[in-house]
């Protein structure tokens, strides 16, 4: 792990620790089916009150996903959590995710309220992608087109000509190569190089990582390979290269729950958020999902296998944010005007494609 993100895989876990403590340990406990189902009722009572819908990020803790599911909501990536946030005829969005996901629902919605359950889940690629830093990055090659990822802030989606989730990066870079463009990358430098190396494209990296992702390691997962020899391996492209060299099928959290599908093998190994197992076990419930190892001792996030920003995402916070909504977010009307142009460019390739 570069310094960069041990600084800020250090600093999630002093503010990951202090919501934890602020919660208390009464909120951690395991809660019964009853104790859920009567927090289920409340919340929908509440998102009904509120002319709320919720959407939830794969990532999130299940029963978070079960409750965005049984609400009429929406349980999907971040791309499909931006045009659902966008299309639906609700009047407030509750996003169940991280900040950037909640920027980009005002940006595309900016008549709705926007809520959080807290605004304190971030991630490891928008704290390590900084708009000033970033800006005089692109500012010394002002010939290149810039191409942001997802997990970035409003004012960097701002400074941008694209922004791009996993899932469609790729046929965003190749199209953008065939015109003969440069390319700026930001912020996560493995997906950078995943793309950079399936696509050839011309393309400046920027030094950013996911702290979960980051975590895993190609030993232990071929360590695990000779425990389930017939298991096929599936990872995020925001992984270390090495781990991307040992999968059997590399994509985003919606094209690995597809993969799940496609692929012959009774047994997987999945090398990412854990909180995809509750949607990829819907998809192939005759399927053994296996976490993959991560770091193990040396390990420098709190929980490797579980974003720990996402994991602040509580039935208690959705409850208490529709309740009060004081988990608002607002995103200055001149900055997001600037933000939705590369929102919209991606949004209108991708409909493109599914043509």
């Amino acid at each position: 792990m570069n310094s960069a993100t041990n600084l800020i895989a250090n600093e999630a876990k002093s503010i990951v620790q202090a919501h934890l403590d602020g919660l208390g340990e009464s909120k951690h406990i395991h809660l019964s089916d009853q104790a859920k189902q009567e927090k289920f009722s409340q919340i929908l009572a509440a998102l009904k009150k509120r002319d709320a819908v919720l959407v939830a990020h794969y990532y999130c803790d299940p029963e978070v996903q079960e409750l965005a599911e049984l609400s009429g909501g929406c349980v999907s990536d971040s791309l499909e959590m931006a045009r659902f946030g966008r299309d639906h005829p609700a009047s407030t969005l509750v996003v169940a995710g991280v900040k950037f996901m909640g920027e980009t629902s005002k940006i595309l919605s900016p008549e709705k309220t926007v809520l959080m359950p807290t605004l304190e889940a971030t991630c490891s690629l928008d704290l390590g992608c900084p708009v000033d830093e970033f800006s005089a990055f692109c500012d010394a090659h002002p010939d290149h087109t810039v191409v942001v990822y997802a997990n970035t802030s409003a004012a960097v989606k701002a400074r941008a000509d694209w922004v791009v989730t996993s899932s469609c990066a790729v046929e965003i870079i190749e199209h953008l190569d065939s015109l003969g463009e440069k390319i700026i990358w930001a912020p996560d430098q493995h997906l950078g190089r995943y793309i950079q190396k399936k696509t050839g494209a011309d393309m400046l990296l920027w030094d950013g990582a996911c702290i979960v992702h980051e975590e895993f390691r190609a030993r232990g997962i071929t360590n695990m390979k000779a425990i389930y020899p017939d298991a096929a391996v599936l990872v995020h492209p925001e992984s270390p290269e090495s781990v991307i060299d040992v999968a059997d099928a590399v994509g985003s959290t919606s094209q690995l729950i597809k993969a799940a599908q496609t692929l012959p093998n009774t047994h997987l190994i999945v090398a990412t958020d854990r909180g995809i197992f509750y949607k990829m076990q819907q998809a192939v419930p005759d399927k053994i999902l296996i976490e993959a190892p991560t770091a193990g001792e040396g390990a420098t996030c709190r929980s490797c296998a579980h974003c720990p920003w996402m994991a602040m995402n509580e039935l208690d916070g959705i409850l208490a944010v529709l309740e009060k909504a004081d988990q608002e977010i607002h995103v200055d009307p001149a900055l997001a005007q600037r933000a939705k142009l590369p929102l919209d460019r991606m949004l209108n390739f991708s409909a493109n494609l599914k043509r």
